[in-house]
């Protein structure tokens, strides 16, 4: 319940004198006549009168009361809120070339990025994400959808191996992803492009691809992963295991750059899981969904049953006191 003048609940306050004055009278005593002796009544019984001699009083405080409450003006406070939320469409599109088996981060790049990108998706409640996974070539692990369930089981699917790993298709994994958000209507559309190299095979050009994602109002993030220096990439030794050998990390961080800033967007580098989520956590903060909340209040006044119930006491006071208890002054 909702009172609109709170502030009368203070004059319950002097209900607390009024039943110390009435506690004092009682002790007073009423009007009284001088007789020789009480020996021929103190036996008799006390009627239903001796019982009720202090219910007008009550009957009369508890009158005040609600009257006191009736004049705060309690409501029925009823709330109507509408949401209306106006996602953002996101491709993810990782490579996952052989050289995201390098060990530069635990427990390697690609289990680094899946982690990441898993938890990103987890925060996008409402937004449609689809995922791109591209290395000699490309091809969607998901399309656009709001399933998080399912699009996270299908990260979890993307490993080294899944396609062609021969090379880097960068510009493909970007027009594959563009492919996604063609038929989009969203009025946000974005592109997370994670690699760790230099562009080496595909039919499209990253830059190419870069300006067909502007012309499509597609905005696009890249992250070049790999620390700096010197990293150990998998290798096949003489007896065909996979071994690790050091090498020097190789990202084209001008493409990158460039193909960022033509879109609207911006570059990244990576060099560890912490920086790797920072990343992240920055670009889910730089494209938040648009939440509108419209709240509509209804007050419905419920003072007039406190007043009626205040009124009700009084005259039952009134007739008590002068049918039932009518006292010879």
């Amino acid at each position: 319940m909702h009172f609109a003048s709170p502030y009368y609940l203070w004059l319950l306050v002097l209900l607390i004198p009024m039943i110390g004055y009435y506690v004092w009278r009682s002790l007073q005593g009423g009007a009284a006549i001088r007789i020789s002796t009480v020996e021929g009544v103190t036996g008799a019984p006390r009627s239903i009168r001796y019982y009720l001699r202090h219910l007008p009083f009550v009957l009369r405080a508890a009158a005040f009361a609600l009257l006191v409450v009736a004049l705060a003006r309690p409501q029925d406070v009823e709330q109507h809120a509408h949401t209306e939320t106006e996602g953002i469409d996101i491709v993810l599109s990782i490579d996952v070339s052989a050289s995201m088996l390098a060990r530069d981060f635990e427990p390697d790049r690609i289990t680094a990025a899946k982690q990441v990108a898993a938890s990103f998706i987890a925060d996008r409640y409402g937004d449609r994400i689809g995922l791109v996974v591209f290395g000699a070539e490309a091809f969607t692990q998901s399309p656009l959808t709001t399933d998080q369930s399912t699009l996270q089981t299908l990260l979890a699917r993307i490993r080294s191996g899944l396609i062609d790993d021969s090379g880097t298709a960068i510009g493909n994994g970007l027009a594959t992803a563009i492919n996604r958000l063609r038929e989009s209507e969203a009025k946000s559309k974005v592109v997370i492009l994670l690699t760790d190299g230099v562009n080496n095979r595909g039919q499209i050009t990253p830059m190419t691809a870069a300006e067909i994602a502007k012309a499509q109002g597609i905005r696009v993030y890249t992250i070049g992963v790999g620390t700096e220096g010197m990293a150990p990439y998998p290798a096949v030794d003489m007896f065909g295991q996979m071994t690790f050998v050091n090498q020097k990390v190789e990202i084209d961080e001008k493409t990158l750059t460039a193909m960022a800033e033509l879109t609207g967007g911006k570059y990244f580098r990576a060099t560890d899981n912490a920086k790797l989520k920072a990343i992240y956590d920055e670009i889910n903060t730089l494209e938040k969904s648009k939440v509108e909340v419209s709240e509509h209040i209804t007050y419905d006044e419920r003072f007039l049953a406190w007043l009626l119930a205040a009124l009700g006491l009084l005259v039952a006071e009134f007739l008590l006191a002068r049918l039932v208890l009518q006292q010879i002054p």
